[in-house]
């Protein structure tokens, strides 16, 4: 977001928090954002996933509480200077519920210092939402786009949600901010790997 004289603002209001389900940040802000269509992606932006470590996001992400959200292009690998993101074996659809259909899919990935795949984990970890092809669950939500714009470079880009977790898994509330119930994937978001001491992002800066 910017203000009227141009500087960024990517921290919202207080008293304001941004706590989307899934469902609505694929409807409602990564499918408009790639068929290029005006709508409230706008307050999301746009940034280089190679060029930010996760303790970089801040000032730059749109920040919500503990998560970054923020837009970047689709890319085979996720490699930075001093680290790299990696994929764990595992995804999940995103349904709509006003037609039942997949709308999109989400990956999960733990960020590591280091050269691959010799790397050290840290306790950041990235939710990344991807596009499904068009379909009937996605033409009900936008039927005027139906076969009159083209998605923006076929799925260029996906909406990442980005947390570091402190402490054991015993310790997390497996509940959204917003009290939601929490999907599996959800859950292995919040309570991954928790074996390892608490890596201080500061040493790496």
């Amino acid at each position: 977001m910017e203000m009227e004289d141009g500087r960024s603002v990517n921290h919202l209001p207080p008293g304001f928090r941004f706590c989307p389900t899934d469902e609505e940040l694929v409807l409602h802000f990564l499918y408009p954002k790639s068929l290029r269509l005006p709508c409230y992606s706008n307050i999301i932006p746009e940034l280089d996933l190679h060029r930010l470590h996760p303790w970089e996001l801040d000032g730059k992400a749109l920040m919500s509480g503990k998560r970054y959200f923020f837009f970047s292009q689709k890319m085979e690998n996720r490699v930075l200077e001093n680290g790299y993101w990696k994929q764990l074996d595992m995804e999940e659809p995103i349904f709509s519920g006003g037609s039942s259909g997949k709308v999109g899919v989400k990956k999960l990935f733990e960020f590591y210092i280091g050269g691959a795949p010799f790397g050290m984990k840290t306790n950041w970890v990235m939710q990344e939402y991807h596009l499904c092809n068009w379909g009937s669950a996605l033409s009900l939500h936008y039927p005027k786009t139906k076969g009159i714009r083209k998605l923006d470079s076929n799925y260029k880009w996906v909406l990442c949600k980005v947390e570091e977790h402190k402490g054991n898994a015993q310790s997390f509330n497996y509940s959204d901010e917003d009290g939601s119930e929490l999907s599996c994937l959800d859950e292995m978001f919040l309570s991954l790997d928790d074996d390892l001491d608490d890596i201080s992002s500061s040493h790496f800066l």
